[in-house]
């Protein structure tokens, strides 16, 4: 049976997804989520970029009224209108975030929600077209790191700072699956053994775990 560790614990529907595919797995929080308390002066902000779920979580009990919603994630999204926002533009990663908010939306300002580890793609591209953005740190990244002496057939991550964490104390000498392409750049710096799902979400990454081995087990037979 082909073993896999997550780095992040997994609910139960989708440990359900791995057994029944018949793959053994251990699962563990590669990092934990602190929000930090930030007192904002304004409540009312024009436009708001969302590019994690965490962002919004952090920002819950704040009263925000946000007028216009940009999200990277369509879970992100989805928890925004759950929380009563409208979101106007949703992308699969900041970059064409980015390109969408210079084309289309030049002459706004934005307040981007973001986290202490928060990559610099964004805020540089729009910088560099003059568009006003603040930045509100609303939650910090902290990395959990052990040491794992078992070796197993894949690891699951889903995020840049999970990479970061696992790498810490252990070699990647297995298969990276990857929710998507910010966290597979990370992983390229420790394998090339990389496997992400066409779109990004913990269901299609299982997907993708259960067929990579229903391959590998093909071809030893």
């Amino acid at each position: 049976m082909p073993t896999v560790l997550s780095t992040k614990k997994l609910a139960l529907n989708q440990k359900e997804l791995l057994l029944n595919s018949g793959i053994g797995f251990t699962e563990y929080d590669a990092i934990a989520i602190e929000f930090v308390d930030v007192d904002l002066p304004e409540q009312k902000v024009e436009n708001a970029i969302f590019t994690s779920k965490n962002s919004l979580k952090a920002i819950k009990s704040k009263n925000l009224d946000i007028t216009r919603c940009f999200c990277v994630g369509s879970k992100t999204a989805a928890m925004a209108e759950q929380m009563g926002f409208k979101v106007v533009e949703t992308t699969a990663n900041a970059r064409e975030l980015a390109e969408i908010i210079i084309r289309t939306y030049p002459d706004k300002n934005f307040r981007f929600f973001c986290g202490n580890s928060r990559r610099d793609e964004l805020p540089e591209m729009l910088q560099l077209q003059n568009i006003v953005l603040e930045e509100v740190e609303v939650y910090r990244t902290n990395l959990n790191i052990q040491e794992f002496r078992s070796d197993y057939d894949g690891i699951l991550f889903y995020s840049p700072s999970g990479v970061k964490s696992f790498t810490s104390k252990n070699n990647l000498n297995s298969i990276a699956f990857c929710i998507g392409g910010t966290t597979a750049s990370e992983a390229k710096k420790h394998t090339t053994r990389i496997v992400t799902p066409g779109t990004p979400g913990i269901e299609n990454l299982i997907a993708a775990v259960a067929k990579t081995f229903r391959k590998e087990l093909k071809h030893q037979q």
